[in-house]
């Protein structure tokens, strides 16, 4: 006896089409580690006491390679195999099945008693008689595979079950459940929901599901390497996890497609292997159900009144039956909707059609849409085919609607079918450039941008629209970081536009906000002129533009009103959706310690990016988000979303927005001692940012060069570095970062000896009135003072220590705590300096600043106390004094008002707290509350 195994060996002639589709065997199967464990114990239980095993899955998602896998391991195990597929135009050649599954075997039939030799062969045609009964055969086969494994197991494979003739299923379902006990194994692969003559009942399934997202990731990369990143989503949220439209989908891609230089189209075309896999079922449906179906793919969002309004009078909506018992789509009609199966059905549908009928099923979509402006504007847009001005305006309207709620990439299509549709040259131009512009600050299509430009002035020569120029700009500053150049452009197109500049005009917005930030990458104080020029221009408040300006341009000169302003657009982005404005109400934060307020929102925005949404603003979100987890101490936070940024500026090609996460990453190399890193972080800044005068730059190298030099103790260093940012007692114009060296700058000339310039920086601090802007820079500030103090600094430092919320900034706080202990380690108070060390040991410590607890430690020694490395661990009983200030801040209680309630200074509060939050894993009092109640079971420790 001789049989087919996966070696190769005894390839039956002639047979090739039947052979099992599927890779290199010695390949492991992407993501499918758990399918192959339950085959892997199918397989075992086969050479124990046979079974059988039914597959079910969706078109291409993997069932003939998860059989081919099974093969390959059955042959590993000596187990050899008989394979036959259904196919479709045999299905009516009764018994083609088994005749395919046994022909590699057919000499063992002989073998057999005259009754089953007979009907079987009867059963496959090389015998006369009449057609024996299903039972016979099924019995004849079962003996057969009976005398077949007398010395071994054998795996039978079925694929594309239903596919194959009625015949050979109704005999291979009545031996399925008899095959306990004779060391056969029978491996069954079908599409759910489809009509068999197999008998299932009693049959064990297992479900092949899509690719996790993961999984999908990892095949696409190691199939199509080049394929950018926003391209791979595109493709990955098309496939929904199915293997083969994963590998199918890029293969009618233009190279340029793949590496995102060329937009993708709207509907993804579909290779041959694919439209056989999806395109076969719908094909089959009446012509009737197949318009509804194109209608409710071209509608998008399944609304079954849509649907039934749109064929008023031609047909109903319970044609879609068929589609229905093909299980194409699902209908819930108690919902009034419907949800195609798979989004490679809804794209088999569309491929399938032609242009008319596509425009046709348009033109019926808008009309029931008259109440919905934005969608009835995409399907006329879709729907004409010659310069339609009206068409076009209702599509620009429709795309800066869209654009607000942050969905670029449909705003960007809208606005190029609506310069598509524009009968004047003038109005096709600015719309690219609008697309263009969209492109480069939303969605991340800087490859676009060029293109799109060069249509745009070809649409119209001479001088561009305002649009263009803001288009190229920021493409400039994005791409190449031409700071120079885009501000030429930019403050040159601003300036030729009519005054008085109105508010609402959206394009001239864009255009002072890109300046804005070319401004302040510039760093340098002369190119903030032409703005400044611009807001005088204004017949009303430009808004958050105004803020920006002074909020985040000149922080230590912006007004109480300003502030105000701010906080007040702070407590509207829990409704807004606009990523755009929620960035740049983050970025008005920024220096001015606000970005609390702006976390949600702009996790929305990050999250968004992390689906191929507004990636630009994403970006700038996640780099903010990291500002923020900077200065509260959220460092391994920090290093997750600053990796993040960086990953997507790579990706995406923004060199310029990488600076910022460059920066945070550098920071936290400084703090934490790892100085090999900051020096490399802030080399490569350096080197990528001086031919560009991007100035800021400057400032992010001399911040995280000083904050490593104090770390080590290298303070001539230190005072060199943040005097780079703005010299002792000066807060220049347009250098907010000189807000965050505060504190810096004066430790350093403390400990250089320049007291003198300490005290005039801490004098020049408080003429600015910082201590007006934020608690933490009013910490800052009396630390400061503290610092510099000839004498008497003990009070400044306590008022530091209490103020309110001052806990927020941890790292800061454990600086103060150093400071104030050594001041009292100087003048005799060794017990109030212990415990003031001790709790900047724990923090640092526990923040993982390395250099810092190792200078907090060694002040602790000398006072004679002693820290164990490492922090205090989560879920420490409190005493029973920390037990009270916890229940007390929790409850909202000031540090002043707990110091009254249980006759304690709020600077003896403040660092009871400090040294508690460690104890309950917490940063802030916000936190407290749930900490508390999860220690309520927990007994206070001794006192």
């Amino acid at each position: 006896m001789h049989l087919t195994t996966e070696t190769g060996e005894q390839e039956p002639p002639g047979d090739e089409q039947y052979a099992i589709a599927r890779d290199d065997p010695g390949e492991a199967l992407v993501g499918r580690e758990a399918d192959l464990r339950r085959i892997d114990s199918f397989l075992k239980g086969v050479s124990a006491v046979g079974g059988t095993l039914l597959i079910s899955g969706e078109p291409g998602v993997g069932k003939t390679a998860l059989l081919a896998a099974a093969v390959s391991r059955a042959a590993d195990a000596a187990v050899p195999a008989l394979h036959a597929t259904g196919v479709q135009f045999e299905a009516h050649i009764g018994f083609s099945g088994l005749q395919q599954l046994l022909q590699p075997v057919m000499s063992e039939v002989d073998a057999l008693g005259q009754v089953h030799k007979e009907a079987l062969t009867v059963a496959l045609g090389q015998g006369s008689g009449p057609a024996p009964a299903h039972l016979r055969v099924a019995r004849a086969l079962l003996a057969l595979l009976r005398q077949l494994t007398c010395e071994q197991p054998l795996l039978l494979i079925l694929d594309d079950l239903q596919w194959m003739d009625p015949a050979s299923t109704v005999v291979l379902g009545l031996v399925a459940r008899r095959l306990l006990g004779t060391k056969v194994g029978l491996l069954c692969a079908e599409r759910p929901g489809a009509d068999s003559f197999f008998d299932h009942a009693g049959l064990p399934v297992h479900i092949l599901e899509p690719l996790d997202d993961q999984a999908a990731d990892t095949l696409l990369v190691s199939r199509y390497p080049a394929l950018a990143p926003r391209v791979r989503q595109r493709l990955m949220a098309q496939a929904q996890g199915n293997p083969l439209a994963l590998l199918e989908l890029p293969v009618c891609l233009s190279d340029s497609q793949r590496r995102a230089s060329e937009a993708l189209p709207g509907h993804l075309p579909m290779s041959s292997r694919l439209q056989a896999a999806f395109a076969s079922r719908v094909s089959a449906l009446p012509a009737v159900t197949r318009y509804l179906l194109l209608l409710a793919a071209l509608e998008g969002t399944g609304d079954l009144h849509v649907l039934h309004a749109a064929v008023a009078g031609r047909c109903g909506l319970k044609q879609l039956g068929p589609a229905e018992r093909a299980q194409l789509i699902r209908v819930d009609d108690r919902a009034g909707h419907l949800t195609f199966r798979h989004p490679l059905t809804r794209a088999a549908v569309v491929d399938l059609s032609t242009s008319d009928q596509r425009r046709n099923a348009h033109l019926a979509l808008a009309r029931p849409l008259s109440a919905q402006p934005e969608r009835q504007a995409w399907h006329l847009g879709q729907a004409t085919v010659v310069p339609d001005e009206e068409v076009a305006a209702l599509l620009e309207r429709a795309a800066r609607s869209m654009s607000r709620r942050g969905d670029g990439a449909v705003a960007i299509a809208s606005l190029l079918r609506a310069a598509d549709l524009s009968p004047d040259g003038a109005q096709r131009a600015r719309r690219l450039a609008e697309a263009a512009y969209l492109g480069a600050n939303i969605t991340g299509d800087l490859h676009e941008v060029p293109r799109l430009l060069d249509h745009a002035h070809r649409a119209a020569p001479g001088p561009g629209p305002l649009a263009a120029a803001v288009a190229s700009s920021a493409y400039l500053l994005n791409e190449s970081g031409d700071i120079d150049t885009a501000h030429r452009l930019l403050s040159s197109a601003v300036a030729m536009q009519p005054a008085p500049y109105e508010p609402r005009d959206s394009t001239l917005g864009e255009a002072l906000h890109t300046l804005l930030l070319v401004c302040f990458f510039g760093g340098r104080p002369e190119l903030w002129q032409p703005l400044d020029a611009a807001l005088e221009k204004f017949a009303a408040d430009p808004g958050i533009l105004a803020v920006t300006r002074a909020t985040f341009a000149d922080p230590v000169r912006c007004g109480p009103h300003h502030l105000e302003q701010l906080d007040r657009a702070i407590a509207e982005l829990a409704h807004e959706s606009d990523p755009i404005k929620i960035v740049r109400v983050g970025i008005a934060s920024a220096y001015v310690d606000r970005l609390g307020g702006c976390t949600e929102a702009l996790t929305r925005v990050a999250e968004a990016g992390r689906k191929g949404e507004a990636v630009a603003a994403a970006i700038e979100a996640l780099f903010l988000l990291g500002n923020h987890a900077l200065h509260t101490g959220q460092w391994e936070e920090l290093n997750r979303l600053a990796n993040e940024g960086l990953a997507l500026c790579h990706d995406y090609g923004y060199p310029m927005l990488a600076l910022p996460g460059s920066y945070l990453r550098a920071a936290w190399a400084a703090i934490r001692g790892d100085y090999a890193a900051t020096d490399t972080l802030t080399g490569e800044m350096d080197q990528w940012a001086g031919p560009r005068r991007a100035g800021v730059v400057r400032f992010y190298v001399a911040h995280a060069r000083t904050l490593a030099a104090l770390g080590r103790g290298a303070f001539e260093e230190a005072y060199r570095q943040a005097t780079t940012v703005a010299p002792a007692g000066v807060f220049p114009a347009f250098v907010p970062h000189a807000l965050w060296l505060l504190m810096d700058l004066t430790e350093a000339a403390v400990r250089t000896g320049r007291r003198s310039e300490a005290q005039a920086h801490v004098a020049a601090a408080r003429k600015a009135g910082l201590d007006a802007i934020s608690p933490r820079l009013k910490t800052l500030l009396l630390a400061s003072a503290g610092l510099s103090a000839d004498s008497g600094e003990g009070a400044l430092f306590e008022q530091a220590l209490a103020v309110p919320g001052a806990e927020r900034w941890p790292f800061d706080l454990a600086r103060v705590h150093l400071y104030y202990g050594e001041h009292l380690r100087r003048v005799k108070a060794t017990t109030e300096a212990r415990l003031h060390l001790a709790a900047a040991v724990d923090t640092f410590q526990r923040l993982g600043a390395v250099p810092w607890a190792g200078r907090a430690a060694q002040e602790l020694r000398a006072t004679g106390g002693h820290r164990e490395g490492g922090s205090p661990s989560s879920g420490t009983p409190l005493t029973p004094q920390q037990g009270e200030i916890a229940k007390l801040a929790a409850a909202g209680f000031t540090n002043k008002e707990i110091g009254e309630r249980l006759f304690l200074s709020p600077r003896t509060v403040s660092t009871h707290l400090y040294q508690l939050f460690p104890k309950l894993g917490v940063t802030s009092r916000a936190a407290l509350r749930d900490a508390l109640d999860q220690l309520e079971d927990v007994g206070p420790a001794s006192s």
